[in-house]
């Protein structure tokens, strides 16, 4: 579904990525771990057309999307949730979520994408009327799943979903992350908490300093000693 090829980004004289290769089959959850900096985010923010690369491509269904604009890949599939959620916090839940479905011109499929948000996150639909920002880290994380929701993607692109959160809530948002994923959205996660990233995906990746240096089924590296050591804990 995603290939990424030999992608290198760099930050003015800062190289964040060099040849990275990755892919994402339909219907996985694919996890990126790895520590600060390692250039996690980068990726997905090229994936997104935030960031341009410097060297490489991003096949996404057999088109090279690496120099297409970032409105124009959310109308191919891809829908990003940001890191810190990065909610409009002067509008409303349901602005919000309506934001989320700018691209969609099917009234009736926008209705209906909304009525399956709100069964999803039933905290949203009773704050429909609420400004963002005053609402919970936890509920503004719902928001930015339900608003990329809205826009019908095949992919799903997770920066850091339990930045931040209790963990009563962080085993909320995995238990949702895992039925977005059920009902037939494939993801690409990026995650500090490697430990909770490789239980619930398929396949993982691991990055340092911009450079891919393992990578296989995620229970296979969930048991590997380097990643027991480097982001386990142990």
């Amino acid at each position: 579904m995603l290939a990424i090829e030999n992608l290198s980004v760099s930050y003015g004289a800062i190289r964040a990525l060099s040849n990275v290769s990755c892919q994402v089959e339909q219907g996985e959850i694919v996890a990126l771990i790895g520590a600060n900096g390692a250039g996690k985010s980068t990726i997905l923010n090229t994936i997104s057309g935030i960031v341009p690369a410097t060297a490489g491509r991003v096949v996404f269904e057999g088109t090279d999307i690496s120099r297409m604009p970032a409105h124009l890949i959310v109308a191919q599939g891809i829908c990003q949730v940001p890191e810190g959620r990065r909610v409009f916090t002067g509008m409303t839940v349901r602005e919000n979520l309506e934001m989320g479905a700018y691209i969609r011109t099917d009234r009736q499929g926008v209705t209906e994408e909304m009525e399956r948000v709100f069964q999803l996150f039933p905290r949203l639909a009773e704050r429909q009327q609420q400004l963002a920002k005053t609402l919970s880290g936890g509920e503004q994380q719902m928001l930015a799943l339900g608003r990329a929701l809205m826009s019908r993607p095949r992919l799903l692109l997770l920066d850091e979903p339990s930045m931040g959160l209790a963990p009563m809530l962080v085993e909320k948002i995995f238990a949702i992350i895992q039925e977005i994923n059920r009902s037939g959205t494939t993801i690409l996660l990026v995650e500090q908490n490697a430990q909770l990233a490789l239980a619930i995906a398929r396949r993982a990746y691991v990055l340092e300093t911009g450079h891919i240096v393992l990578a296989g089924p995620a229970r296979q590296l969930a048991e590997n000693p380097e990643v027991r050591r480097a982001y386990l804990g142990e």
